[in-house]
C-alpha cells in the first residue's frame, strides 16, 4: 500500500527518515508559520474557530471586519447574533461559528478573566474548540505542544509520506506524535501545511518539483494518492 514503507521500517530507519523529511522541508520553507492574520491571542482563537471547513485565505478576508466591529471580548460576547452571522457568513457554517464566537468570548470573560488559557484542558472547554484549534493556539501563543495540529493538509501529507496509515485525525495525530520528536511537533505542522498548499496539493501534486520526491513512498503515483 502506498505510504507504508517508512512505517514498516525499523525504528532507527524511521527516525532517520523523519529527520530527513523535516530537514528538507525546513530548507524549502524557512519562513513557514501560521497563515492566519491576528494581533492578539483572542483574535487567533477566533480566527482558528472560523477556519473550520474554510481556507485560511478566506478567513483572513473575513477577520478584519470582525475584529474592527468587535475589538474586545466584551463587544464580541454582547454581539447581535444576526449581525455577527452576517460578518462571518463567508467562512461557511456561519450560524454555528457565530454562536461559538459569542459563547467562547463569554466563557473567556467569566471563567478565565478575559485571557486565553494555555492549558489544553481549559481550551477544550471553549465552544468551537477541539484539539486542532487548541494545538494551534498553544503552539502559536505559548510555544507549547501537547500534540500535532492535524488539518486536511497534514492528514493528506502524513499518509502520502508514510508517516501514518490512519485516516482519522485523532489517530493521525497519535501516529505523528509517536515518530516525530516532541520539539518538532509545532514546526512539522507548519511545514506540512505549507508544502501541502504549494507542492503536494490534493488533486495535482507536483512530484517532479518536490524536495522529497526521491524518498517519498508516494512519489509519482498521482492517480493513487489519498
Amino acid at each position: 500500500m502506498i505510504g507504508e514503507a517508512p512505517l514498516s521500517a525499523n525504528a532507527t530507519d524511521r527516525a532517520a527518515y523523519v529527520a530527513e523529511v523535516i530537514a528538507r522541508l525546513r530548507a524549502a520553507y524557512p519562513d513557514a508559520h501560521c497563515a492566519l492574520d491576528y494581533e492578539t491571542p483572542a483574535q487567533l482563537l477566533m480566527a482558528v474557530i472560523l477556519s473550520a471547513q474554510c481556507t485560511d485565505e478566506r478567513v483572513n478576508l473575513t477577520t478584519p471586519a470582525l475584529f474592527a466591529r468587535y475589538p474586545t471580548l466584551e463587544a464580541l460576547a454582547a454581539a447581535d447574533p444576526a449581525e455577527l452571522e452576517a460578518i462571518v457568513r463567508p467562512t461557511g457554517f456561519f450560524r454555528n461559528k457565530a454562536r461559538f464566537l459569542r459563547e467562547a468570548a463569554q466563557r473567556l470573560l467569566t471563567e478565565y478573566g478575559g485571557v486565553v488559557p494555555p492549558e489544553m484542558e481549559a481550551l477544550l472547554t471553549l465552544p468551537g474548540v477541539a484539539r486542532k484549534t487548541a494545538n494551534v493556539v498553544r503552539g502559536e501563543v505559548y510555544g507549547l505542544a501537547d500534540g500535532v495540529t492535524v488539518d486536511t493538509h497534514v492528514k493528506r501529507l502524513a499518509g502520502r509520506l508514510g508517516l501514518t496509515a490512519a485516516t482519522d485525525p485523532v489517530k493521525v495525530e497519535r501516529d505523528l506524535m509517536a515518530i516525530i520528536p516532541r520539539e518538532s511537533w509545532i514546526e512539522i505542522a507548519h511545514l506540512l501545511i505549507w508544502h501541502g498548499r504549494r507542492v503536494c496539493t490534493a488533486r495535482k501534486p507536483n512530484c517532479p518539483g518536490c524536495p522529497l520526491n526521491d524518498i517519498c513512498p508516494s512519489a509519482g503515483m498521482v492517480g493513487s494518492h489519498r
